[in-house]
């Protein structure tokens, strides 16, 4: 039996919603026409997927597991019909995704002295779309930070750096030559992603002002709203006046990979993946002030 994709869009749809009627308005389709194609797919899987009662609808184990299996299908077929269009439009392009202060120009240097042929292009990503960009075929190859939904992704650790501890220039702590966690106890904190994922447990209690972006991080670190966690090398690319960067050497460091979907064949993502490996021991031992200047030259270079 083949998965119909379609039914399975149809199942997330009420899956995310837990509403038929609501689903069925978004896909523009009747409810009663919804409801028999998730009988239908019920019936080709053997398995009930939805508990309906008086009090609502609800996924039972079968439609939990769906739900986290969709999500990386659907992106890959969606991929798959990205990269078919691209093929007929003719010649070769990889895109290259990036997370904020990560140089991407020295593998993609090395990648290029191979496939002279092949047009690079680069994407920036935040935390929240790392995994949706790669799964969806809008990026093909993609350097990620921890934490990231691992789920259809390929990995390959490429190194770690220093975490620094973002602080309002005004700060008690700011201009020191590093702190401990124990000297950030109890700062309210400016985050990404879940709480669990951040790298100190000693935040304020009523820590909890959730950003997207560095630069939206940045802005309430300023404005004195919290504290907040980068990696060494994005300090490069954000330096202002009104904020102060101090290491914290107690806390594990951020962890950098290179990422594509698990479903991709590709030769030229392969060919990258080694460039970003073979560059990744260069970028790891550098310094702030290196590593800025090995952009440039790069970038200089390759006019």
């Amino acid at each position: 039996m083949d998965l119909d994709l379609r039914k399975l869009r149809y199942f997330v749809a009420v899956a995310d919603r837990l509403h038929f009627g609501r689903a069925a308005d978004e896909l523009h389709i009747a409810q009663p026409a919804l409801s028999r194609q998730i009988r239908a797919l019920e019936r080709d899987l053997g398995a009930s997927l939805f508990t309906r009662d008086s009090h609502g609808v609800t996924l039972t184990d079968a439609g939990r597991q769906l739900l986290d299996d969709a999500g990386p299908l659907l992106a890959s077929a969606h991929a798959v019909r990205r990269r078919v269009s691209v093929a007929e439009r003719g010649g070769q392009r990889l895109v290259v995704g990036f997370r904020a202060g990560i140089p991407v120009i020295p593998a993609t240097r090395v990648f290029e002295d191979r496939h002279p042929d092949v047009v690079v292009d680069v994407q920036r990503m935040e935390w929240d779309d790392q995994a949706p960009m790669l799964l969806d075929g809008r990026v093909d190859v993609g350097y990620v930070r921890l934490p990231i939904d691992e789920a259809g992704l390929r990995l390959t650790p490429l190194y770690t750096e220093p975490l620094m501890v973002v602080l309002p220039a005004d700060h008690r702590l700011a201009g020191k030559d590093e702190v401990t966690e124990a000297d950030l106890a109890g700062e309210p904190l400016i985050w990404h992603a879940d709480a669990s994922t951040q790298p100190t447990r000693r935040p304020h209690p009523d820590s909890g002002l959730r950003v997207r972006g560095v630069e939206e991080k940045l802005e309430h670190v300023a404005a004195g709203r919290g504290i907040s966690f980068v990696g060494r090398s994005e300090t490069v690319f954000f330096s202002r006046p009104d904020i102060s960067y101090v290491p914290v050497p107690d806390l594990a460091p951020d962890q950098v990979f290179v990422a594509m979907a698990a479903s991709r064949t590709s030769p030229l993502a392969d060919d990258f993946f080694a460039a970003a490996q073979a560059t990744a021991e260069i970028t790891a031992e550098c310094g702030n002030h290196e590593m800025w200047q090995l952009v440039t030259d790069a970038a200089s270079k390759r006019g």
